[in-house]
């Protein structure tokens, strides 16, 4: 899948809002660069934890709520 229809699909998880999915995006990339394991099958030393976080959003595995819980 190409990184725009990644991106597409990660907006739709948060109703398009692209200020919730960049705070979003922040706190998972701040996550797995303290060494938190990908929810996704990548390799963070081979992709870019930007890609990585977003493909979790993508999916479904990440949302603010699930950040919020790991803040706590």
């Amino acid at each position: 899948m190409r990184i725009e229809e990644i991106a597409s699909k990660a907006l739709e998880k948060v109703n398009g809002d692209r200020y919730l999915l960049s705070n979003i995006l922040f706190m998972r990339i701040d996550e797995l660069s303290r060494g938190a394991k990908p929810l996704v099958n990548k390799n963070v030393k081979a992709d870019k934890l930007a890609d990585i976080a977003l493909l979790e959003v993508a999916e479904g595995k990440i949302g603010l709520d699930k950040i919020e819980e790991s803040q706590n």
